[in-house]
């Protein structure tokens, strides 16, 4: 079974010692054990477990839903109802996220191709173009 230190544990996700020290001790993470020297060892349970939060905090999930996710997944039988809810509610989040980037993509294109075409027209001495034309 492999075993983790902070300090790798912390490099791989990057993320500090301190947030791992605080998933711990909100419950976030399962219990990591201790050496005798008081020092944490990650298992490769916790290394999933982490995997996990950080995708879904990367998706905009609150704590407070990572704390409910999981605590549903430790009887996920009894609570899976409640499990595709969340997991759908926070699906349709990031469809929103992404139709919201998507929009702003192209609104950063527009601009880009705009400051492009002005490249040219200094370059050459043309006429400078009419922003009204890049709109679609």
């Amino acid at each position: 079974m492999a075993a983790y230190t902070i300090r790798q544990v912390s490099q791989m996700f990057g993320l500090p010692a301190s947030t791992l020290r605080y998933y711990e001790e909100i419950g976030l993470l399962p219990v990591v054990e201790k050496t005798k020297a008081k020092q944490r060892i990650y298992t490769e349970e916790h290394i999933n477990r982490l995997g996990a939060v950080c995708c879904f905090k990367e998706t905009g999930m609150s704590m407070a839903k990572l704390l409910e996710f999981f605590a549903y997944e430790e009887q996920e039988q009894e609570h899976i109802d409640e499990i595709l809810v969340l997991l759908r509610e926070q699906e349709k989040h990031v469809a929103g996220q992404i139709e919201k980037l998507k929009s702003a993509q192209k609104q950063l294109n527009r601009k880009l191709n705009y400051y492009k075409d002005i490249k040219k027209s200094v370059d050459n001495g043309s006429a400078y173009p009419c922003w009204d034309d890049y709109w679609e």
